[in-house]
């Protein structure tokens, strides 16, 4: 039951973000995010998260497009994962796994999920316009 209720939680609270940044891109967007497990050492809690990016443009990017996915709290930026080229409406679906002390409170840390472009052909949305995050 924990589990569902912070599964839908997180949905409810990443969906009106992803939204507004879908509305604001013309290209690829981080477009959901969602915990989809967690488990558990006595010391350790893994929390899985799933971020979906989508080509949200007309367009499709080039094929030396070099972008990726921050995973960002606080404004650090704790770890990324590349994103290929996408094809107008094609998504790109990425994993997370982010180890919390056991003892630290639920729901009470951030993570942002933000596209960054290295390559200026990669045509991403900047990364304040192509976010959504979670609280776990």
């Amino acid at each position: 039951m924990y589990r569902f209720g912070v599964a839908l939680a997180i949905l409810l609270a990443s969906a009106p973000l992803s939204a507004l940044a879908a509305a604001n891109c013309d290209g690829p967007s981080v477009t959901s995010v969602a915990l989809r497990t967690v488990s558990h050492t006595p010391h350790i809690d893994y929390y899985h998260v799933t971020a979906t990016v989508t080509n949200v443009g007309s367009q499709g990017q080039p094929g030396d497009a070099l972008q990726f996915v921050d995973v960002v709290q606080y404004g650090g930026r704790l770890d990324d994962r590349g994103v290929p080229p996408l094809a107008p409406g094609q998504s790109y679906t990425i994993d997370y796994t982010w180890p919390r002390s056991a003892d630290a409170g639920k729901m009470t840390s951030p993570l942002d999920f933000r596209m960054r472009s290295v390559t200026p052909s990669a045509g991403s949305c900047s990364a304040t316009k192509a976010g959504a995050g979670i609280t776990v």
